[in-house]
């Protein structure tokens, strides 16, 4: 499974489209991988070091910078999409702003039929903030399946690193559509790309 996803991931991804509302998304012709979470938590970064790509995703040191559901075809023949969506959770952002961003990934997260997982960024360093619980539960509600996936993990101390682990996948237990394994990954190091491109090809099938 490890080559099958190493091979797809070398392969063709091209970006596709922005869609600054739901009215722009693109035909629902294949199956989709969302990447959701904090403003800042490494989102772009770790789409990056995913798809061996130096710049896939625009990456940028101010936090909310991604404003619009980005969409990436990956495969030739096409086979399936990646997501890469607004950061929520920006306190600095004016609140007309984070509401429609906010609108926008609820929206696409309850009604995307094609949507297969949703992949939710947590910054090992934080641990889970009340916004992605609130995020969580969305996802229990429209029972869109989702894994954890803890971020910059190569920016705090082992020890540190296994008890937001532990504390996380508590968490997780007590949301039903969460997946029961945690990936730990960092952009820096590679920590747990291999594992993360396991999990979306295991998800689309």
């Amino acid at each position: 499974m490890d080559d099958v996803a190493r091979k797809l991931f070398s392969g063709p991804i091209a970006f596709l489209k922005s869609a600054p509302g739901l009215q722009f998304l693109p035909d629902p012709a294949v199956e989709e991988i969302a990447f959701a979470g904090r403003s800042n938590v490494g989102k772009s970064s770790l789409l990056n070091k995913l798809t061996n790509r130096r710049d896939l995703a625009r990456t940028s040191n101010t936090p909310g910078r991604t404003q619009e559901l980005n969409f990436f075809d990956v495969g030739e023949p096409l086979r399936f999409r990646l997501v890469d969506m607004p950061g929520y959770g920006f306190a600095k952002a004016p609140k007309d702003v984070a509401r429609k961003w906010r609108y926008l990934v609820n929206d696409y997260l309850r009604g995307r039929q094609v949507l297969k997982r949703a992949l939710v960024l947590v910054d090992s360093r934080h641990g889970l903030k009340e916004i992605d619980h609130e995020v969580m539960k969305m996802l229990d509600d429209a029972a869109v399946s989702y894994h954890i996936v803890l971020t910059k993990a190569d920016k705090i101390k082992t020890s540190e690193l296994r008890d937001v682990e532990q504390r996380t996948a508590d968490e997780g237990k007590k949301h039903p559509a969460a997946h029961p394994e945690i990936i730990t990954t960092s952009s820096e190091t590679g920590l747990g790309i291999d594992r993360l491109r396991r999990a979306v090809v295991e998800a689309i099938g």
